[in-house]
């Protein structure tokens, strides 16, 4: 079945290209038989095309557009087929066996203990523009939500794979990786030359501390990085498959912000990708010798103002969709575990609706749903048989205490308020609540998790 996107779409414009030249995002539209997704920028001056890349000025003679380039799924498009196709057709990972090792041993040494395990995904996935990779498209997540409930977790009794986007937010370190709280503004050097944490905050880091330490002698946490969407996608797959042999009490919780869309890594440049064709003048053309003193010219000034003649080009970014693996993950890859998603939307009037479409799609047992503006006040749990349940952070704890010191893991208040309607983000005061919300889901999901192990029923789908 063919799609068409015609008009912008939230998930397009989260997406963002990380260079400064490229602006003025605008979608183009596509023939009705066309599945690739195609946005458009312009740039400030012309530059080589490549026939192999899905990434072209829009001027070229020679490039190609491929509409997908996965045959298989245009003969039949099915999970099967699908999965074949991308993982195939996509390199794993440099570090693919490495992790894969780690997460092995890791999770036979809690199954062997009769542990819930856990895998808490986490920050955004990229998609690269080139092979040596400059420019690419970015899901951005700074990773709270992931990196914030993998320490309840731990707090819970779950040993915790988490697998984070590189640089992104990670269980305990994040209280000091924020800007604003600034690791070196918590510390002085003392009289010895030793350095000494400030008197105001050395409560809370020596809990952190203990925390953290506890959570590594006990071998309870492992984290694995990823950047790109190919990354996330075969660690994921991979880990849930040696997830198998937990049964019921693996758990999967997918906070991680994952890509729509990808470029396939045979329409994928080699290098990066020119703005202006300045490299013309590497090869000398037949005359150039006869030119001023001799010196080779640049084409085309890309700093002057005023050009002669006016230059506008555009770069095409022909995408091709991200196959949806989320039924796999229910059906094949771990068909006994509990499985959690998320869904965020900006508006609150489609919120549940998209989270029971995800639910019907995919047949998880819990989608979260949440709206940017309340996130860190209000989720709702979206689950089959049960009626919809807004989570929120109580009255009482929606303002910080006078000291703003933050509430810390296992010191926040288990009674959250319950509702049917989402919060006004007008009503709510200015800053963050007293409590992390994270604090109210993740026991809510635990007692979900329990039914889920004891209730054979609850894991047919």
């Amino acid at each position: 079945m063919s799609s068409q996107l015609t008009t912008p779409t939230r998930d397009a414009f989260e997406q963002g290209l990380a260079n400064p030249a490229i602006t003025s995002p605008k979608l183009i539209s596509t023939p009705p038989s066309s599945s690739t997704f195609t946005l458009s920028f312009n740039l400030s001056s012309p530059r080589p095309s490549s026939p192999t890349s899905s990434i072209f000025s829009s001027s070229s003679q020679d490039t190609m557009s491929t509409s997908s380039s996965m045959p298989g799924l245009a003969r039949d498009n099915t999970a099967e087929i699908a999965e074949r196709d991308y993982f195939s057709e996509n390199p794993p990972p440099a570090t693919f066996e490495k992790h894969t090792s780690l997460a092995e041993e890791f999770i036979n040494f809690h199954a062997a203990a009769g542990r819930r395990v856990v895998l808490v995904t986490s920050g955004g996935t990229t998609v690269p523009l080139e092979r040596q990779t400059v420019r690419f498209i970015d899901n951005f997540s700074a990773g709270t939500r992931g990196a914030t409930s993998a320490e309840y977790f731990l707090e819970s009794g779950y040993a915790v794979i988490f697998l984070h986007r590189q640089f992104s937010l990670q269980p305990y370190s994040r209280h000091y990786s924020h800007a604003t709280d600034c690791f070196l503004d918590f510390l002085h050097e003392g009289p010895d030359g030793s350095v000494v944490a400030n008197d105001e905050y050395r409560e809370k880091m020596l809990k952190v501390l203990r925390q953290y330490n506890a959570a590594k002698s006990k071998n309870l946490l492992l984290t694995l990085p990823f950047t790109t969407i190919t990354d996330y996608l075969f660690i994921l797959r991979a880990i849930a498959q040696l997830m198998r042999p937990l049964g019921p009490r693996g758990l999967l919780y997918l906070a991680a912000a994952v890509s729509d869309f990808f470029v396939p890594p045979q329409r994928m440049a080699e290098h990066k990708i020119q703005s202006t064709n300045a490299t013309d003048t590497n090869t000398p053309e037949k005359g150039s010798e006869d030119k001023g003193n001799g010196e080779d010219e640049e084409a085309f000034d890309n700093f002057d103002s005023s050009p002669a003649v006016p230059r506008s080009k555009r770069l095409i970014v022909d995408l091709d969709p991200v196959p949806k693996f989320l039924k796999n993950l229910v059906d094949g890859w771990a068909p006994e575990g509990m499985i959690v998603s998320f869904k965020l939307e900006t508006d609150p009037a489609i919120l549940v609706h998209k989270a029971k479409y995800s639910l019907d799609r995919y047949q998880h047992h819990l989608v979260i749903g949440n709206l940017l503006a309340t996130r860190k006040w209000e989720v709702v749990f979206v689950a089959p048989g049960s009626k919809d349940q807004w989570i929120r952070v109580p009255r009482s704890k929606r303002k910080r205490t006078i000291s703003g010191v933050e509430d810390l893991v296992g010191a926040a208040a288990r009674g959250g308020e319950v509702g049917d309607e989402p919060l006004d983000p007008n009503e709510l005061p200015d800053g963050e609540p007293e409590i992390e919300i994270e604090s109210l889901i993740i026991p809510a999901v635990e007692a979900l998790h329990t039914s889920h192990i004891n209730t054979p029923s609850k894991r047919e789908r």
